[in-house]
């Protein structure tokens, strides 16, 4: 039987290994195997099985083909099809008179990272800035793990993702890359194998990563930051503080020593629950090698003191000189290396910086009308979204349904499946995906940029994100350049001018290497604060609004959710292996390997509660109650919590999600949600349950 021809493409889809792929291509409209492309030195042949089947994603029985207008109640999934004249048309006059009764930022475009393509997915900010419809703050995801890294190194960079396969000791630190970054493991199974490299896992349970680690350490959610601070205690108090270094290198040496004089073992053990031996075996492994590499999580990312946690966590190299080493140092996020002009794309010359930004990790706040989000402006009257699925994996779930259902809100959703937020729109426009369209990636999580091309034409009447954003323009009469190009004319023109080689020379060459040098990405030159130095002692008044309170020096920032007697659990809310946010939660093999949402239950709490295997359990707080099937297992301390997630809210029994349980308050000093850092109660379920959420 003949198969299809072979041709590069890029995973677009939120995760920083960014994979380079190789697709098989059977005809004009269909796809059949995808896999990693092993010329390419970070993927080096290797993706997550999610990726690999995405014949049944692209191909799915119930993707969106044509446009939807709602015929019943919102929520209820009854639409009638239309034609796209007619839809862009209504949605163009819909905008129009909300913004000529209540003012342009009555209009609020939303999006996120369902396509981490830069045209395709921040191509709205273009059709926000011309319009002057209210802004966005992009919070949902890495702005705690931002502040934090920039605290300490200045600059969002550090040693390039591939040392770590010749690395002695590899620390995975708050993030769990079997699930979320298969890449990471490639290279970390490398130095295992060649080098007999030790692998450490810091993560509140014991995730697949974890699993295969030689060392699990399990804290408390929230306390990595005096895990952190009691290492570096025992590096001063043993002699393993690199002091040469650090008079060259970093701000405040003495004052660091002598603050971290009382944060010792025993004081960071009553804060973690880690027994005192625990932490000092962590913290003679990482001390007496040097090849030490620590790879940080987004999990920081996804708590009140996060910023905090990562801040101090990314202090250790520092106090110990490993960012000298090959292997050594550590490494967060590769942004900063790409320098890119996106004018063009989000038309950045159109802005006007006295238009609203509003937070959309508190999108239900917005839509319910909270002022402090609001200002004094427009409530929002329409919602324009592209690349996220609010109502299932925004906080304070039940919150942000409400607000979605208020009769005064026109919703307009462009979206690849008919998803819960989907279902809560006045039109649906069908989206392409990434191998129907033109896009330019950037990787986080290691150092290449890649143009994924067109591939096949997408089924029915699908569109891609930036032909929509240029129709609905031209209806509304909106003018910019960018409105009138192509996306691979947006994609040259992008690349030229921030520095690199136009799109026909990346497509040759399929991917463009932009690592810095050993000495740029090691820091040997300065660090990027304006002294050129690693700030133990961070202005954080320099990095987010929010600052009062911070940590002056590494510390464990005592913010978070506290469980105590009415709230004694604390509640992690991790991805789950087989979905990524909500993208691959319609997929027959990622529902069928996941089976069913289950909150992870150590066994004494489980005794307690009198909850057995495959039974029911409410968890519940002031925000909600959730009610899921119970899974018992070690892994975690007694009093943690954990439901792999984000699944649809209408597969929980009760049909509510976890995120009714989950806060929107925004982490300091840079806002963000805060998902992992909750606490709840919890009691076992024998009730009826009900059969729709709140």
């Amino acid at each position: 039987m003949a198969r299809g021809t072979w041709r590069h493409s890029v995973c677009p889809h939120d995760c920083p290994s960014t994979c380079a792929l190789e697709i098989e291509v059977l005809g004009p409209d269909r796809i059949g195997a995808v896999r990693g492309a092993a010329a390419n030195t970070y993927t080096s042949g290797v993706i997550c099985a999610k990726v690999a089947r995405y014949a049944e994603r692209i191909h799915h029985p119930d993707r969106l083909t044509q446009p939807l207008l709602r015929t019943g109640p919102k929520g209820s999934g009854q639409f009638r099809a239309i034609g796209w004249d007619e839809a862009l048309d209504r949605v163009a006059a819909g905008l129009s008179d909300i913004a000529a009764r209540h003012g342009t930022e009555a209009v609020w475009p939303y999006y996120y990272a369902g396509t981490m393509g830069l045209v395709q997915r921040d191509g709205i900010h273009r059709l926000r800035h011309v319009m002057r419809y209210s802004r966005q703050h992009d919070t949902i995801c890495t702005s705690i793990a931002t502040a934090g890294w920039l605290a300490g190194a200045g600059a969002i960079r550090g040693p390039d993702p591939r040392e770590m396969a010749v690395s002695d000791l590899i620390i995975v630190w708050g993030g769990n890359p079997v699930a979320t970054q298969v890449n990471v493991m490639t290279h970390i199974a490398r130095a295992r194998k060649e080098r007999g490299a030790k692998l450490v896992v810091v993560d509140p349970y014991r995730t697949g990563t974890a699993a295969v680690a030689d060392l699990h350490i399990a804290p408390r959610p929230g306390t990595d930051g005096a895990l952190a601070c009691a290492i570096m205690h025992i590096a001063f108090r043993d002699g393993y503080a690199d002091r040469p270094y650090m008079a060259r290198y970093a701000d405040v040496p003495e004052e660091l020593e002598a603050h971290l004089a009382t944060r010792g073992p025993d004081w960071a053990a009553g804060i973690t629950g880690l027994p005192v031996a625990t932490i000092e075996e962590f913290a003679r492994l990482y001390l007496t090698t040097e090849r030490a590499y620590i790879r940080v999580g987004y999990g920081f990312s996804r708590l009140r003191n996060g910023a905090a946690n990562l801040h101090a966590v990314s202090c250790l190299p520092t106090v110990t000189g490993k960012w000298v080493h090959e292997g050594g140092g550590a490494f967060w996020n590769n942004r900063h290396i790409y320098h890119w002009d996106k004018t063009l794309i989000e038309g950045l010359d159109a802005v006007d910086p006295s238009t609203r930004r509003m937070d959309m990790s508190r999108i239900g706040a917005v839509l319910t009308g909270d002022r402090t989000e609001l200002g004094d402006g427009p409530p929002v009257h329409a919602l324009f979204i592209q690349n996220t699925n609010p109502v299932t994996v925004a906080p304070d779930s039940l919150r942000v349904r409400r607000g979605f259902l208020r009769d005064d809100l026109y919703t307009v959703v462009h979206e690849q499946f008919l998803t819960e937020t989907a279902r809560m729109a006045d039109i649906v426009l069908p989206a392409t995906m990434f191998m129907e369209h033109d896009d330019v990636y950037q990787a986080g999580g290691h150092s290449h940029i890649q143009i994924g091309p067109k591939l096949i034409e997408p089924p029915g009447a699908c569109r891609s994100n930036h032909a929509v954003i240029c129709d609905l323009a031209h209806r509304l009469g909106a003018r910019h350049p960018g409105f009138d190009m192509t996306e691979m004319e947006m994609i040259d023109a992008t690349l030229r001018a921030s520095g690199w080689p136009g799109a026909e020379e990346v497509l040759a060459r399929h991917w463009i290497d932009c690592q810095p040098d050993f000495r740029t990405s090691h820091f040997l030159d300065g660090f990027g604060q304006p002294d050129g130095r690693f700030h133990f002692k961070p202005d954080w008044s320099r990095i987010g609004p929010d600052h009062a309170g911070m940590p002056v020096l590494p510390d464990h920032h005592a913010i978070i959710d506290e469980s105590g007697a009415d709230l004694p659990f604390r509640l992690v809310a991790a991805p789950a292996r087989q979905f990524l946010n909500t993208s691959f939660t319609e997929t027959p093999t990622a529902r069928r390997r996941e089976g069913k949402p289950r909150a992870i239950v150590h066994p004494e709490d489980a005794a307690r509660l009198g909850l057995v295997e495959d039974g029911l359990v409410r968890l519940g707080n002031a925000r909600g109650e959730v009610v899921v099937h119970v899974r018992i297992a070690e892994g975690a301390q007694a009093g943690v919590l954990v439901v792999e997630s984000i699944w649809p809210n209408a597969d929980f029994p009760g049909r509510v999600g976890i995120n009714a349980l989950t806060s929107d308050d925004p982490a300091p000093p840079l806002g963000g949600a805060v998902f992992h850092d909750t606490a709840v109660w919890a009691r076992a379920e024998s009730a009826a349950l009900a059969e729709a959420a709140d």
